[in-house]
């Protein structure tokens, strides 16, 4: 009766200690940063600004395809733009 007892308690051990592990694996979801900057042209000259910040909240990998989804390039009155987007 003894052993049994101590054989459960043991087993109820091992399964919590697999259930943990399993959960350490598991993709955390965190806050990442995006930030974007539109690089416009005119002619020979370029401008540089800071065009939008976004936050995340996903895995790493997820973030940065969706921080990529950001960019682009077009034309408007200002003249032609690129705009580049980062995870920080």
């Amino acid at each position: 009766m003894y052993i049994n007892l101590k054989l459960k308690k043991m087993k109820n051990s091992v399964i919590a200690i697999i259930a943990l592990f399993t959960l350490s694996l598991a993709s955390c979801k965190k806050d990442y940063n995006c930030e974007c900057t539109k690089t416009r042209t005119s002619g020979s000259s370029s401008l540089t600004t800071e065009d939008g910040n976004y936050t995340f909240k996903d895995t790493r990998a997820r973030a940065e395809s969706r921080c990529n989804d950001q960019e682009g390039t077009g034309s408007d009155g200002l003249g032609d733009y690129t705009r580049d987007c980062d995870i920080k």
